[in-house]
């Protein structure tokens, strides 16, 4: 009786503003879906029916947190996902802002996911991980939407430092990233625009790209990457324009430390007046072993925003992202752009809380900006670091405009790049921007990367390069000559083989490496396991690596390879590995080459490639025509490992070979291998 209302509830609610007979769902031969509809909301609605059927355990995780359950399903970790959503606010802010602030066309367009997620459930309830957590609703959804948009500005490893008393550490030994870069007309042999989206995310779970062709008769014709539960593309091509996103590491975030009441812990001084914490119970339900148990702590609320108490102090965090719901709907406005006029537009709302962006299209334009939804701060605090949480001086109430980001439209140099370097190195030298003419209160980094000083010493050999050229760059395997680690390294480089005969050998091997992450390498190897070395040790060798130190992480690469290979010339391909389900094959890539690999511990000694390389879109614009797209997924665009799509792209991706895509509907509709209509 259950299930029939729950199908009834469905048939004659949701399905009244979307008929799935409109709505086209076309599998390619690599399973990719091509959506197509009459209306934005259609299509919307096919992409989550679409999404669902090829990883809808991954999209509940995220929805779950915009109905507070994912303690239910994750105990003690879940919970506490539950709790920092109530922190935040994240409802708050949609209750204030989603009628009020969101256009009718973006509402259109999340009722129709909504509806298709939710059709989706009641179809298959069978594979629903929550007994309650269907239907959901618009307004749950876009608050799991509200943490997103949060974790992207850092949030989580702030709350990560302040719980855990450490909010004064040195950062980690970070060498993550990803790369993008658009060239002009001007700098290429053919006359065409290139674009190269190239995001390096976790290869599994709600943060790894989804491919997919959205295709209305509203103006919507996109092809590329979003998250599994995303309504829209994220980064990607239309028959016009594209773009591609990189994380960048402006100051988008503040920690202030309230000045509390001796007499009353719960009133902070502001102004000269003692203002009271606000103060609501979560209720939060926690999975212990067979058991549900509910729970109730408090969250604190200070006039800037999301307040912990600790035992160093009581602290609250201020940002942008959990005070505008627009995030995605700027995505939404960017899918639909026809050109740059229209690009720029739908960017001028910096809903987006960070990533640095880079265009081009057909027109010949290409554009970077270090976007991001930065407060406009008062002068003469220590902004990158803890600020005193006692003044209106310090409640920033309002974000910079676009026009005060740091921008390139068209440098004469012809490139444009950025691989989560500073945006002051964007260009040919004479080309860049100088970080001294921008907000310093902004926080914009200023270092570069192994793969920024790479992609230079490639880009520099080239007056024009071919679409060849172009895709060399992208595949390029090798460190640059000068290394640009956070940690300095290179005494690891100069070791004397004759002085240390007990790891004689991989310093020869070391020594004559030439600094290529190729699967046969056997300097990378070692290489990689001394790099994970000095990662554990990053807070002691702060100051760079010394002879010493050298030594030892040699000697444990010694140790580790007669451990677990018995022998001391392993190559990459032995060591690190990409694995899908029982699917295992040697992985090039090294962390913070452009084709960057960033592997964890996996079994026997092996490592398994976690993140890094994954979705890659080529893009060339020719002055007529549609632009000519090829790309490739680490995987398969199946999460079910029963499917054929599961892992048929991943030879292609190892031998650093594309597919050839299409926007154009009637090429997808005439070789697709399945046709159908989401019901």
């Amino acid at each position: 009786m259950k299930k029939l209302f729950f199908c009834l509830f469905f048939s004659q609610q949701l399905f009244a503003q979307v008929n799935p007979d409109n709505i086209k769902i076309a599998r390619d031969k690599w399973g990719v879906p091509h959506i197509f509809a009459k209306t934005d909301a259609e299509v919307s609605y096919g992409l989550a029916w679409a999404n669902a059927e090829d990883d809808f355990k991954t999209m509940q995780l995220t929805m779950l947190a915009g109905k507070g359950m994912v303690g239910k399903l994750k105990g003690k970790d879940g919970a506490s996902i539950d709790y920092v959503v109530a922190l935040l606010h994240c409802r708050e802010v949609v209750e204030e802002q989603y009628e009020k602030t969101l256009s009718p066309e973006y509402k259109a367009l999340i009722e129709g996911y909504v509806a298709g997620i939710n059709a989706y459930a009641a179809k298959h309830p069978e594979e629903i991980l929550l007994k309650g957590s269907f239907p959901t609703n618009t307004k749950e959804y876009m608050t799991s939407i509200v943490l997103s948009l949060s974790v992207i500005s850092g949030v989580d490893g702030v709350l990560q430092k302040i719980f855990s008393g450490k909010i004064k550490t040195l950062d980690d030994f970070k060498t993550g990233g990803s790369n993008a870069f658009a060239i002009s007309s001007s700098k290429t042999t053919d006359g065409s625009a290139y674009l190269a989206i190239n995001s390096h995310q976790p290869l599994e779970g709600p943060v790894a790209w989804y491919e997919a062709h959205l295709c209305s008769e509203q103006g919507l014709n996109i092809l590329g990457g979003l998250f599994p539960g995303g309504p829209v593309v994220f980064h990607g091509v239309n028959e016009n324009l594209g773009w591609v996103h990189t994380v960048n590491y402006q100051d988008k975030i503040d920690i202030f430390q309230l000045e509390m009441n001796p007499n009353n812990k719960k009133q902070y001084r502001f102004d000269g007046n003692w203002e009271t914490l606000e103060e609501k119970t979560v209720k939060l339900k926690v999975k212990i072993g067979a058991f549900i148990l509910p729970i109730k702590k408090a969250a604190l609320w200070s006039k800037y925003g999301a307040t912990v108490q600790t035992k160093q102090g009581t602290f609250s965090i201020r940002l942008g992202a959990n005070k505008d719901i627009r995030g995605v709907e700027q995505w939404y406005r960017m899918d639909k752009a026809r050109n740059f006029s229209e690009f720029y537009k739908a960017m001028q709302m910096t809903a987006i809380p960070g990533f640095n962006t880079i265009y081009a299209d057909k027109h010949d334009t290409i554009f970077y900006v270090s976007n991001g939804k930065i407060p406009v701060r008062e002068q003469g605090y220590d902004w990158q670091n803890i600020v005193q949480g006692n003044t209106s001086k310090t409640l920033w109430t309002s974000f910079h405009p676009l026009k005060d980001l740091p921008q390139y439209l068209n440098p004469a140099s012809g490139y444009l790049v950025n691989t989560n370097h500073t945006p002051f190195n964007a260009t040919g030298e004479k080309d860049n921007l100088q970080a001294k003419d921008f907000d310093p209160t902004m926080g914009y980094e200023t270092k570069n990367n192994n793969r920024s000083i790479r992609f230079q010493e490639l880009i520099s050999k080239y007056e024009k390069l071919s679409y060849e050229d172009f895709k060399r760059i992208k595949y390029d395997n090798q460190l640059p000559e000068k290394l640009q680690y956070p940690i300095e390294i290179e005494a690891l480089f100069q070791l004397n083989s004759t002085e240390n005969a007990d790891i004689q050998s991989l310093i020869e091997t070391l020594k004559s490496w030439n600094r290529k992450a190729d699967v046969d390498s056997k300097g990378a190897a070692i290489f990689l396991i001394a790099l994970n070395y000095f990662s554990e040790k990053a807070q002691e060798i702060s100051n760079g690596v010394s002879k010493e130190e050298s030594i030892a992480a040699l000697r444990h690469v010694n140790t580790y390879m007669k451990q677990y290979f018995g022998k001391t010339d392993i190559t990459l391909g032995d060591l690190q590995k990409l694995v899908r389900g029982n699917v295992e094959k040697p992985s090039w890539g090294l962390p913070d080459v452009i084709t960057a690999m960033h592997s964890k511990p996996y079994k026997y000694g092996k490592l398994k490639v976690m993140a890094g390389e994954s979705y890659i879109e080529l893009v060339k614009f020719p002055k007529n025509g549609l632009p000519e797209i090829e790309s490739i997924t680490n995987f398969g665009a199946s999460g079910h490992a029963d499917s054929p799509h599961y892992t048929d792209q991943m030879d292609m991706f190892l031998n650093k070979q594309t597919k050839k895509m299409t926007l154009d509907k009637a090429e997808v509709l005439r070789t697709a291998e399945r046709i159908y209509s989401p019901k």
